[in-house]
């Protein structure tokens, strides 16, 4: 069977439904895809259900494509019945090695001649994940961004084994279908975007942990300063910015110096069971009651306001 154009797939198959699975579940339905699913958990029809019917209500705020419908998915009992023909396959598993493996053994028998499948994985290397597999040459990193049925980000990673016409084909598969597809060019544990969060946590932890600041604060330091700017813009077209009419260049000069004195001063905390139990006080502190779903639902509800404020039209550069 020849692989189609990626604009035109229609079924996705779908491994794992837990919450990344189930907000990939959403998403691909809200496309207007038909979805397959397993998940070996139980009662796994009527969770995968819950959770369409309760983020329904936003994808129909940002827009459905022909053909979405919630209805559109199926679980089945074993993961073989649910790749069986499929062109595309979401694998959303737990992050642990073997047992991702475990699956892959199971599912690389079924798999057509020409299907991609697409692990969430967050931070294991696709290369040790298809090694030794028939169909490796086609198994690539899809790692979303959490939510996936909100967040546009989608990282797509090749290994070893990977052919790389599959690693192209899935970023173009994720473009055609409303995500913000980007190909990492080379492996390495935690892809980008996860790299660029540890980092910048790496600091907010030292920070806390040295006293410098509480959590509170330190949150709103992100939230309400370069988190703005980082909705839209990255760090090197932020870094232009800053260098004013010399760009990126006299950015360079003025903060350079001073930025390799910080990067000297950063710390390096260590995750003991003292320093989890001072942060986790401190988050305790900062939801003052608050419960997880409703953290989530106030997350939700403000990415869906970033959302449509970057759908607003720009500025065009030759207006004057």
């Amino acid at each position: 069977m020849a692989r189609p154009a990626p604009e035109a797939v229609g079924d996705i198959a779908l491994l794992g439904t837990g919450t990344i699975g189930a907000s990939w579940a959403t998403y691909f339905l809200a496309r207007g895809f038909s979805v397959t699913a397993w998940d070996p958990a139980p009662d796994t029809a009527g969770r995968l259900r819950a959770f369409i019917d309760a983020a329904w209500p936003a994808m129909e705020r940002l827009g459905l494509g022909p053909g979405a419908d919630p209805a559109r998915v199926r679980v089945v009992d074993e993961p073989e019945q649910a790749v069986d023909g499929a062109v595309f396959v979401q694998e959303n598993a737990p992050e642990e090695l073997a047992l991702k493996r475990d699956l892959y053994a199971r599912v690389d028998p079924v798999l057509t001649a020409d299907a991609v499948m697409a692990s969430s994985s967050s931070g294991l290397l696709i290369s040790a994940l298809q090694e030794g597999f028939r169909n490796g040459a086609r198994f690539v990193v899809g790692h979303p961004f959490n939510p996936p049925h909100l967040v546009p980000l989608v990282e797509v990673v090749g290994g070893d084994a990977t052919d790389p016409e599959a690693v192209d084909w899935a970023v173009a598969f994720y473009n055609a279908h409303g995500k913000r597809a980007i190909k990492v060019e080379r492996e390495v544990p935690g892809h980008i975007a996860n790299r660029l969060q540890a980092a910048l946590c790496r600091e907010a932890f030292h920070l806390l942990l040295s006293g410098t600041a509480s959590a509170a604060d330190i949150d709103t330091a992100v939230s309400h300063g370069p988190g703005l700017r980082w909705s839209f813009m990255g760090p090197f077209l932020t870094f232009h910015l800053a260098g004013g009419e010399g760009g990126v260049r006299a950015a360079f000069a003025q903060f350079g110096p001073p930025m390799e004195d910080w990067w000297a001063d950063f710390g390096t905390p260590h995750l003991d069971s003292d320093a989890i139990e001072t942060m986790t006080r401190a988050v305790d502190e900062m939801l003052a009651g608050r419960s997880l779903p409703a953290l989530a639902a106030e997350r939700d509800a403000r990415l869906l306001g970033v959302l449509a404020g970057r759908e607003a039209p720009s500025p065009s550069s030759d207006e004057g």
